[in-house]
């Protein structure tokens, strides 16, 4: 795979005049701040839709400046820095947050690596540049963007934007783990780290189709990296007042506002080069329209696969409520992580059987084997510890009842221990009916008067 690496040939991405290079930089700037644009408005009317509301109606026709008048009004509003933050971290974190989101664009290609286009007279590729090594690029700025966060919690002198800061860096780790795993089984396939050599590599067949787990692996893990409900942990309103934004305002919290929704348009374009063909037309339109994937007609069908993605980001936060945190982490290192380790070794498998000239299906049946055989010792070993459980349970007799109140503070079950049962207030059908100025039943067979209540 090294020799691969070296070998590739990227020159064609260096050969652009400087002018032609801060065109395109332009447009990667501009396509980014106006998908935003529309984001935020199009988010807006699909939650209200779902919701049984209007939506933004008010700014521009159906509402589609609302998002640009948010902006402006965030700007005229008042900035005010808090007396108990370290001002030079708690003014760059913003800028921190916001300026690697919009870096990993430049690698992500709008059209074939090819001079398929002409702008000004001089052909060119429909990307900005390219690297043998563009995904690690992407997974570094990735990581990147997060110190802006983790420094704004600190920054801000306060203790709930320092625990959401935590949270985030915490939710960093566990997902970027099983996101580079998915990023892996997409190198095994095509052979390269480069985003355009990826997108070539799916011109037969999609690796949505080849990769299905690996899909379904980085989608989660591009949810819980863009801190998106239900994993919005990090800015969770029901504990932490706001997150690490809390004591923010005006343009600084405008550039946090902009920096997920940027990371959003960014971690849906990976998702279309890795594994939805990128730039590459549907499946019924490529096969009767031979100019589909020619000129500039690449851009319309990325677009439109970018916005697909942004929709399921959007019919998440309206769908799904937030999760805690404690399944948040346990999802991430206890679900995500082992799978898409087990994932990588059956597609490495794989690759190594069809590089020896295995046939399809003889590779199959080793694959399946090898899954029976793990199911099959894991069931062996549930049942010996099953076992085990319950020898250890006989010898050692019930247990003492648990003290929920153990030294004067509430204090949570062990494994293994119960709550007692909590007492319980007669239902109201079986207390005693007390009249309003007449005798107490209670009392009125002893021949007793009594007041009433």
């Amino acid at each position: 795979m090294t020799t691969l690496l070296a070998a590739e040939d990227l020159s064609m991405f260096g050969t652009d005049p400087w002018w032609l290079v801060a065109i395109k930089a332009v447009f990667c700037f501009a396509f980014l701040m106006i998908t935003v644009l529309f984001s935020i408005v199009w988010e807006r009317k699909v939650v209200a839709w779902m919701q049984l509301r209007i939506g933004p109606n008010r700014h521009g026709p159906w509402g589609l400046l609302q998002s640009l008048a948010d902006g402006i009004k965030l700007m005229l509003k008042e900035d005010v820095v808090v007396k108990r933050a370290d001002k030079v971290v708690y003014i760059l974190a913003p800028i921190i947050a916001a300026a690697p989101a919009f870096m990993a664009i430049a690698v992500i290609p709008f059209g074939p690596a090819g001079n398929e286009v002409s702008i000004f007279g001089h052909r060119t590729t429909m990307q900005l540049t390219d690297l043998p090594i563009a995904m690690l690029y992407v997974l570094a700025i990735a990581s990147v963007g997060i110190y802006g966060i983790v420094l704004a919690g600190w920054s801000s002198g306060s203790t709930y934007p320092l625990l959401g800061g935590l949270r985030s860096c915490a939710q960093m780790i566990s997902y970027e783990i099983a996101m580079g795993a998915a990023f892996a089984s997409v190198f095994l396939y095509s052979g390269s780290m480069s985003t355009s050599a990826i997108v070539e590599a799916q011109a037969d067949r999609w690796f949505i189709v080849l990769l299905p787990v690996s899909f379904i692996i980085y989608v989660v893990t591009m949810v819980g990296e863009t801190n998106r409900a239900p994993f919005d942990m990090p800015e969770s309103e029901g504990d932490l007042v706001g997150g690490f934004n809390t004591e923010y305002s005006s343009i600084k919290f405008a550039m946090f506002m902009l920096a997920e929704y940027v990371n959003m348009v960014t971690v849906s374009a990976v998702s279309v080069t890795l594994f939805l063909g990128g730039w590459r037309a549907p499946y019924p339109v490529s096969t009767f329209w031979e100019g589909a994937n020619h000129g500039w007609w690449p851009m319309l069908w990325f677009v439109l696969k970018v916005q697909l993605l942004l929709f399921f980001f959007i019919w998440l936060r309206g769908t799904l409520p937030r999760v805690r945190y404690d399944q948040l982490m346990k999802l991430g290192w206890k679900v995500l992580i082992p799978v898409s380790v087990v994932w990588l070794m059956l597609v490495a498998t794989v690759r190594a059987l069809r590089n020896a000239n295995y046939d399809f299906q003889t590779i199959v049946l080793y694959v399946a084997g090898a899954v029976l055989a793990v199911l099959l010792l894991s069931f062996i070993a549930d049942m010996f510890r099953d076992k085990r459980a319950k020898g250890e349970a006989e010898k050692t007799g019930p247990e003492a009842p648990f003290d929920p109140m153990a030294g004067g503070f509430p204090v949570p079950p062990l494994p293994g221990q119960t709550l007692p049962p909590v007492p319980r207030r007669r239902p109201r059908h079986d207390r005693d009916l007390v009249v309003s100025g007449a005798a107490d039943t209670a009392t009125e067979s002893d021949g007793k008067e009594t007041d009433g209540v």
